[in-house]
Protein backbone atom coordinates (compact mmCIF):
# COMPACT_ATOMS: atom_id res chain seq x y z
CA UNK A 1 0.00 0.00 0.00
CA UNK A 2 1.24 3.81 -1.17
CA UNK A 3 0.73 6.45 0.87
CA UNK A 4 1.64 8.69 -1.86
CA UNK A 5 -0.01 12.17 -2.10
CA UNK A 6 -0.89 14.21 -5.17
CA UNK A 7 0.08 17.24 -4.09
CA UNK A 8 3.80 18.67 -5.48
CA UNK A 9 6.28 19.76 -3.64
CA UNK A 10 8.61 22.40 -4.48
CA UNK A 11 12.42 21.59 -4.58
CA UNK A 12 13.96 22.97 -3.31
CA UNK A 13 11.10 24.37 -0.52
CA UNK A 14 10.53 28.40 -0.64
CA UNK A 15 8.71 30.22 1.91
CA UNK A 16 5.46 31.93 1.60
CA UNK A 17 5.65 35.80 0.79
CA UNK A 18 6.34 38.03 3.83
CA UNK A 19 8.20 35.50 5.66
CA UNK A 20 11.77 34.89 6.35
CA UNK A 21 14.29 33.51 8.74
CA UNK A 22 18.08 32.99 10.11
CA UNK A 23 19.60 31.52 12.17
CA UNK A 24 23.28 31.43 14.18
CA UNK A 25 25.35 30.15 16.87
CA UNK A 26 25.39 32.29 19.85
CA UNK A 27 27.43 30.03 22.20
CA UNK A 28 25.03 26.76 23.16
CA UNK A 29 26.52 24.55 20.96
CA UNK A 30 30.56 25.31 20.75
CA UNK A 31 29.57 26.05 16.41
CA UNK A 32 27.19 24.68 14.91
CA UNK A 33 23.93 26.82 14.85
CA UNK A 34 21.96 27.14 17.96
CA UNK A 35 19.03 29.86 17.29
CA UNK A 36 16.60 30.52 15.06
CA UNK A 37 14.02 33.17 14.42
CA UNK A 38 11.21 33.16 11.61
CA UNK A 39 9.39 36.43 11.10
CA UNK A 40 6.37 37.83 8.76
CA UNK A 41 6.58 40.73 7.74
CA UNK A 42 2.99 41.73 9.82
CA UNK A 43 1.36 40.17 11.94
CA UNK A 44 0.02 36.77 11.37
CA UNK A 45 -3.26 34.63 12.16
CA UNK A 46 -1.91 31.95 14.33
CA UNK A 47 -2.69 28.69 16.38
CA UNK A 48 -0.58 25.94 17.71
CA UNK A 49 -0.62 22.49 19.89
CA UNK A 50 1.83 21.82 22.26
CA UNK A 51 3.05 18.59 24.58
CA UNK A 52 0.69 16.92 26.99
CA UNK A 53 3.17 15.54 28.90
CA UNK A 54 3.16 16.95 32.60
CA UNK A 55 6.37 18.61 32.78
CA UNK A 56 6.55 21.03 29.47
CA UNK A 57 8.92 23.54 29.72
CA UNK A 58 9.00 27.03 30.28
CA UNK A 59 8.24 27.59 26.73
CA UNK A 60 5.80 25.79 26.11
CA UNK A 61 3.80 27.17 29.37
CA UNK A 62 4.61 30.57 27.96
CA UNK A 63 3.57 29.57 24.95
CA UNK A 64 0.23 28.45 25.59
CA UNK A 65 -0.35 32.03 27.22
CA UNK A 66 0.95 33.61 24.05
CA UNK A 67 -1.33 31.82 21.33
CA UNK A 68 -4.77 32.54 23.57
CA UNK A 69 -4.29 36.10 21.49
CA UNK A 70 -4.28 34.13 17.71
CA UNK A 71 -1.77 36.50 16.60
CA UNK A 72 1.93 36.24 15.82
CA UNK A 73 4.78 37.88 14.38
CA UNK A 74 7.79 35.33 14.89
CA UNK A 75 9.16 32.68 16.09
CA UNK A 76 11.99 32.28 18.18
CA UNK A 77 13.61 28.84 19.01
CA UNK A 78 16.93 27.86 20.70
CA UNK A 79 18.73 24.54 20.39
CA UNK A 80 20.97 22.20 23.10
CA UNK A 81 19.06 23.29 26.01
CA UNK A 82 15.27 22.68 26.46
CA UNK A 83 14.50 25.29 29.35
CA UNK A 84 12.24 22.30 31.24
CA UNK A 85 12.23 21.46 34.79
CA UNK A 86 14.21 25.00 35.18
CA UNK A 87 11.22 26.56 37.45
CA UNK A 88 10.42 29.81 37.81
CA UNK A 89 13.56 31.45 36.33
CA UNK A 90 13.44 29.30 33.81
CA UNK A 91 9.67 31.06 32.81
CA UNK A 92 11.13 34.88 33.38
CA UNK A 93 14.13 33.44 30.87
CA UNK A 94 11.59 32.25 28.19
CA UNK A 95 9.73 35.51 28.49
CA UNK A 96 13.32 37.59 27.90
CA UNK A 97 13.98 35.39 25.07
CA UNK A 98 10.64 36.89 23.60
CA UNK A 99 11.39 40.45 24.19
CA UNK A 100 15.15 40.31 22.66
CA UNK A 101 13.05 38.44 19.64
CA UNK A 102 10.55 41.16 19.95
CA UNK A 103 13.16 44.27 20.17
CA UNK A 104 14.86 43.11 17.20
CA UNK A 105 12.32 42.99 14.60
CA UNK A 106 10.41 45.88 16.22
CA UNK A 107 7.34 43.95 17.80
CA UNK A 108 6.23 42.91 21.06
CA UNK A 109 7.27 39.77 23.38
CA UNK A 110 2.96 38.73 23.14
CA UNK A 111 3.25 38.34 19.24
CA UNK A 112 6.59 36.26 20.14
CA UNK A 113 6.46 32.13 20.56
CA UNK A 114 9.31 31.02 21.76
CA UNK A 115 11.07 27.35 22.05
CA UNK A 116 13.67 25.77 23.25
CA UNK A 117 14.80 21.98 22.68
CA UNK A 118 17.50 20.01 24.36
CA UNK A 119 18.71 19.03 27.17
CA UNK A 120 16.30 18.98 30.34
CA UNK A 121 17.23 20.41 33.89
CA UNK A 122 19.77 23.15 32.33
CA UNK A 123 19.02 26.45 32.88
CA UNK A 124 18.96 28.03 29.46
CA UNK A 125 21.78 30.82 28.99
CA UNK A 126 19.35 33.71 28.33
CA UNK A 127 22.70 36.26 28.37
CA UNK A 128 24.07 34.56 25.26
CA UNK A 129 20.82 34.13 23.38
CA UNK A 130 20.07 38.02 24.49
CA UNK A 131 23.64 38.85 22.59
CA UNK A 132 23.17 36.94 19.99
CA UNK A 133 20.09 38.23 19.22
CA UNK A 134 21.52 41.43 18.20
CA UNK A 135 21.51 41.78 14.71
CA UNK A 136 19.91 39.09 13.75
CA UNK A 137 16.83 41.11 11.80
CA UNK A 138 19.16 42.06 8.94
CA UNK A 139 20.06 38.54 8.32
CA UNK A 140 16.92 37.31 7.42
CA UNK A 141 16.70 35.43 4.21
CA UNK A 142 14.11 33.62 2.21
CA UNK A 143 15.51 30.17 2.59
CA UNK A 144 13.90 27.67 5.13
CA UNK A 145 16.31 25.47 5.27
CA UNK A 146 18.37 28.02 6.54
CA UNK A 147 16.05 28.69 10.02
CA UNK A 148 16.07 24.24 9.97
CA UNK A 149 19.68 24.48 11.14
CA UNK A 150 19.25 26.47 13.79
CA UNK A 151 16.90 23.91 15.76
CA UNK A 152 18.61 20.76 15.37
CA UNK A 153 19.16 18.51 18.17
CA UNK A 154 20.27 15.17 17.13
CA UNK A 155 18.64 15.84 13.66
CA UNK A 156 21.30 14.39 10.58
CA UNK A 157 19.90 16.97 8.40
CA UNK A 158 17.46 19.99 8.74
CA UNK A 159 14.28 19.50 7.57
CA UNK A 160 12.14 21.97 5.38
CA UNK A 161 8.81 21.14 2.55
CA UNK A 162 7.27 23.73 0.61
CA UNK A 163 3.54 23.52 -1.42
CA UNK A 164 1.25 25.40 -3.31
CA UNK A 165 -2.43 25.70 -3.27
CA UNK A 166 -3.99 28.20 -5.42
CA UNK A 167 -1.97 31.25 -5.24
CA UNK A 168 -0.92 31.03 -1.66
CA UNK A 169 2.26 28.60 -0.58
CA UNK A 170 2.18 26.44 2.69
CA UNK A 171 5.69 26.22 4.06
CA UNK A 172 7.09 23.01 6.77
CA UNK A 173 9.83 23.60 9.50
CA UNK A 174 10.87 20.82 11.58
CA UNK A 175 13.02 18.90 13.63
CA UNK A 176 12.60 15.73 15.95
CA UNK A 177 14.83 12.30 16.13
CA UNK A 178 14.43 11.01 19.38
CA UNK A 179 11.77 11.35 21.97
CA UNK A 180 9.25 11.43 19.59
CA UNK A 181 5.90 9.64 20.13
CA UNK A 182 3.56 13.27 21.05
CA UNK A 183 -0.05 13.27 21.58
CA UNK A 184 -0.08 16.80 19.66
CA UNK A 185 2.66 17.13 17.31
CA UNK A 186 6.22 15.92 16.68
CA UNK A 187 9.14 18.05 19.17
CA UNK A 188 9.56 21.04 17.19
CA UNK A 189 6.86 22.02 14.08
CA UNK A 190 6.24 25.17 12.04
CA UNK A 191 4.26 25.81 9.57
CA UNK A 192 4.02 29.28 7.50
CA UNK A 193 1.43 29.89 4.40
CA UNK A 194 0.50 33.42 2.91
CA UNK A 195 -3.12 32.71 2.71
CA UNK A 196 -5.56 34.24 4.48
CA UNK A 197 -7.65 33.00 7.12
CA UNK A 198 -8.31 33.57 10.85
CA UNK A 199 -6.92 31.72 13.91
CA UNK A 200 -10.17 29.63 14.48
CA UNK A 201 -10.23 28.05 11.24
CA UNK A 202 -5.91 27.56 11.59
CA UNK A 203 -6.62 25.97 14.61
CA UNK A 204 -9.50 23.73 12.93
CA UNK A 205 -7.14 23.11 10.74
CA UNK A 206 -4.41 22.12 12.48
CA UNK A 207 -5.97 19.85 14.98
CA UNK A 208 -7.21 17.55 12.07
CA UNK A 209 -4.09 17.47 9.83
CA UNK A 210 -2.28 16.55 12.99
CA UNK A 211 -4.35 14.18 13.75
CA UNK A 212 -3.25 11.65 11.22
CA UNK A 213 0.22 12.62 10.52
CA UNK A 214 2.37 13.97 13.82
CA UNK A 215 0.08 12.29 16.08
CA UNK A 216 0.53 9.06 14.33
CA UNK A 217 4.35 9.66 14.70
CA UNK A 218 6.75 7.34 16.98
CA UNK A 219 10.59 6.81 16.82
CA UNK A 220 10.82 5.03 20.37
CA UNK A 221 7.52 5.83 22.19
CA UNK A 222 8.53 9.10 24.28
CA UNK A 223 6.70 12.04 25.06
CA UNK A 224 9.02 15.46 24.66
CA UNK A 225 8.70 17.62 27.48
CA UNK A 226 9.17 20.30 24.59
CA UNK A 227 6.35 19.53 21.80
CA UNK A 228 5.39 22.43 19.50
CA UNK A 229 3.92 22.70 16.32
CA UNK A 230 2.15 26.48 15.56
CA UNK A 231 1.13 27.67 12.31
CA UNK A 232 1.20 31.51 11.11
CA UNK A 233 -1.19 32.85 8.57
CA UNK A 234 -0.27 36.39 7.38
CA UNK A 235 -2.66 36.80 4.52
CA UNK A 236 -0.61 38.19 1.35
CA UNK A 237 -2.14 35.76 -1.02
CA UNK A 238 -5.88 36.56 -0.03
CA UNK A 239 -7.95 33.65 0.50
CA UNK A 240 -7.75 30.04 -0.85
CA UNK A 241 -10.17 27.41 -0.91
CA UNK A 242 -10.18 25.99 2.84
CA UNK A 243 -10.92 22.17 1.74
CA UNK A 244 -7.64 22.09 -1.03
CA UNK A 245 -5.96 24.33 2.21
CA UNK A 246 -6.66 21.13 4.48
CA UNK A 247 -6.13 18.70 2.00
CA UNK A 248 -2.24 19.80 1.47
CA UNK A 249 -1.68 21.14 4.72
CA UNK A 250 -2.20 17.29 5.72
CA UNK A 251 0.03 15.80 2.87
CA UNK A 252 2.63 18.15 3.81
CA UNK A 253 2.25 17.15 7.82
CA UNK A 254 2.57 13.48 6.72
CA UNK A 255 5.51 13.91 4.36
CA UNK A 256 7.04 15.48 7.39
CA UNK A 257 5.83 13.35 9.69
CA UNK A 258 7.52 10.21 7.34
CA UNK A 259 10.97 12.22 7.02
CA UNK A 260 10.89 12.47 10.68
CA UNK A 261 10.44 9.15 11.00
CA UNK A 262 12.91 8.00 8.44
CA UNK A 263 15.54 10.02 10.45
CA UNK A 264 15.05 8.73 14.01
CA UNK A 265 18.07 8.67 15.93
CA UNK A 266 20.35 5.55 14.69
CA UNK A 267 17.20 4.45 11.87
CA UNK A 268 18.00 3.07 8.87
CA UNK A 269 14.44 2.19 7.79
CA UNK A 270 10.81 4.45 7.54
CA UNK A 271 8.36 2.17 9.76
CA UNK A 272 4.70 2.13 8.26
CA UNK A 273 1.83 0.67 9.88
CA UNK A 274 -1.27 0.13 7.90
CA UNK A 275 -4.36 -1.15 9.79
CA UNK A 276 -7.83 -1.11 7.80
CA UNK A 277 -10.77 -3.33 8.43
CA UNK A 278 -10.67 -2.05 12.29
CA UNK A 279 -14.07 -1.21 14.37
CA UNK A 280 -12.96 1.94 14.66
CA UNK A 281 -10.74 4.67 14.45
CA UNK A 282 -9.79 4.87 17.45
CA UNK A 283 -8.79 0.61 17.42
CA UNK A 284 -7.27 1.35 13.88
CA UNK A 285 -5.03 4.13 15.87
CA UNK A 286 -3.77 1.43 18.92
CA UNK A 287 -3.00 -1.50 16.60
CA UNK A 288 -0.97 0.86 13.71
CA UNK A 289 0.54 2.17 17.26
CA UNK A 290 1.24 -0.99 19.10
CA UNK A 291 3.10 -2.36 15.62
CA UNK A 292 5.04 1.16 15.27
CA UNK A 293 6.14 0.95 19.12
CA UNK A 294 7.47 -3.19 19.51
CA UNK A 295 10.64 -3.15 20.03
CA UNK A 296 10.38 -6.38 18.67
CA UNK A 297 9.19 -5.19 15.51
CA UNK A 298 11.70 -2.96 15.16
CA UNK A 299 14.71 -4.99 15.57
CA UNK A 300 12.49 -7.18 13.09
CA UNK A 301 12.97 -4.73 10.59
CA UNK A 302 16.28 -3.57 11.39
CA UNK A 303 17.60 -7.24 10.94
CA UNK A 304 15.35 -8.00 8.00
CA UNK A 305 13.99 -11.03 9.77
CA UNK A 306 10.70 -12.04 8.15
CA UNK A 307 9.19 -13.39 11.83
CA UNK A 308 5.92 -12.85 11.47
CA UNK A 309 4.66 -14.08 14.59
CA UNK A 310 5.81 -10.69 16.30
CA UNK A 311 3.16 -9.11 13.70
CA UNK A 312 0.53 -11.21 15.29
CA UNK A 313 2.01 -10.56 19.16
CA UNK A 314 1.86 -6.41 18.49
CA UNK A 315 -1.51 -6.80 17.02
CA UNK A 316 -2.29 -9.34 19.61
CA UNK A 317 -1.47 -7.12 22.97
CA UNK A 318 -3.97 -4.30 22.31
CA UNK A 319 -6.34 -6.09 24.33
CA UNK A 320 -8.86 -3.03 24.35
CA UNK A 321 -9.01 -3.44 20.77
CA UNK A 322 -12.03 -5.59 19.09
CA UNK A 323 -9.26 -8.05 17.30
CA UNK A 324 -10.68 -11.55 15.88
CA UNK A 325 -7.83 -13.90 14.89
CA UNK A 326 -9.92 -16.01 12.44
CA UNK A 327 -10.22 -12.68 10.13
CA UNK A 328 -6.82 -11.26 10.78
CA UNK A 329 -4.84 -10.79 7.65
CA UNK A 330 -1.13 -9.65 7.07
CA UNK A 331 1.24 -8.25 4.60
CA UNK A 332 4.94 -7.27 4.83
CA UNK A 333 6.13 -4.89 1.58
CA UNK A 334 2.63 -5.97 -0.25
CA UNK A 335 4.06 -10.00 0.53
CA UNK A 336 1.12 -11.67 2.09
CA UNK A 337 2.39 -13.57 5.74
CA UNK A 338 -0.23 -14.01 7.59
CA UNK A 339 -4.22 -15.22 6.26
CA UNK A 340 -7.19 -16.06 9.03
CA UNK A 341 -4.30 -15.62 11.63
CA UNK A 342 -2.06 -17.62 10.03
CA UNK A 343 1.18 -17.91 9.12
CA UNK A 344 1.33 -18.23 5.33
CA UNK A 345 4.15 -20.62 3.45
CA UNK A 346 6.23 -17.87 1.73
CA UNK A 347 9.22 -17.01 -0.07
CA UNK A 348 11.05 -16.22 3.05
CA UNK A 349 13.85 -14.54 0.93
CA UNK A 350 11.63 -12.69 -0.49
CA UNK A 351 10.12 -11.47 2.36
CA UNK A 352 14.29 -10.49 3.34
CA UNK A 353 14.78 -8.74 0.16
CA UNK A 354 11.58 -6.13 0.98
CA UNK A 355 12.23 -6.02 4.69
CA UNK A 356 15.83 -4.20 3.47
CA UNK A 357 14.15 -1.75 1.31
CA UNK A 358 14.42 1.66 3.05
CA UNK A 359 10.51 2.11 3.42
CA UNK A 360 9.18 -0.88 5.23
CA UNK A 361 5.25 -1.37 4.93
CA UNK A 362 3.58 -3.61 7.76
CA UNK A 363 -0.04 -3.61 6.74
CA UNK A 364 -3.39 -5.60 8.94
CA UNK A 365 -6.25 -6.40 7.61
CA UNK A 366 -8.60 -6.81 11.17
CA UNK A 367 -11.72 -7.88 9.22
CA UNK A 368 -14.07 -6.35 11.79
CA UNK A 369 -15.37 -3.12 10.24
CA UNK A 370 -14.53 -0.11 7.63
CA UNK A 371 -12.12 2.04 9.64
CA UNK A 372 -8.41 2.49 9.08
CA UNK A 373 -5.51 4.62 10.13
CA UNK A 374 -1.33 4.58 9.44
CA UNK A 375 1.32 4.98 12.11
CA UNK A 376 4.74 6.32 11.36
CA UNK A 377 7.92 5.21 12.97
CA UNK A 378 11.51 3.71 12.22
CA UNK A 379 13.63 0.37 13.43
CA UNK A 380 15.85 0.26 16.11
CA UNK A 381 19.61 0.29 15.89
CA UNK A 382 23.01 0.23 17.84
CA UNK A 383 23.06 4.00 16.84
CA UNK A 384 19.75 4.82 18.84
CA UNK A 385 21.46 3.01 22.15
CA UNK A 386 24.68 5.00 21.45
CA UNK A 387 23.18 8.29 20.62
CA UNK A 388 21.63 8.14 24.30
CA UNK A 389 23.43 6.73 25.90
CA UNK A 390 25.35 9.94 26.25
CA UNK A 391 23.00 12.27 25.47
CA UNK A 392 23.18 14.38 28.92
CA UNK A 393 27.27 14.56 28.45
CA UNK A 394 27.57 15.51 24.21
Amino acid sequence: MSNSSPVKFDDPPVFPRGFRCTSTNCGLKPDAKDLALFVSEKDSSAAALFTRNHFPGAPVTLGRETIKAGRLRAIVANSKCSNVATGARGLENARRMAAAAAKEIGSTADRVLVSSTGVIGVQLAIEKIEHGMVGLAAQLQADPMVGAEGIMTTDTYPKALSARVGDATITWVAKGSGMVEPNMATMLAYIFTDAEFDAPALDRMLRQAVHVSFNMLSVDTDTSTSDTCAIMANGLAGRVDEKAFLETLTAGCIRMTETLARDGEGATHLLRAIVRGAASEDDARRIAKSLVNSPLIKTMVHGADPNVGRLLMAVGKAFEVNVRPGSTDAWINGHAVVKGGERLEFDEAAVRTALKSEVVDLEVMLGVGNASATAYGCDLTNGYIEENAAYYSS
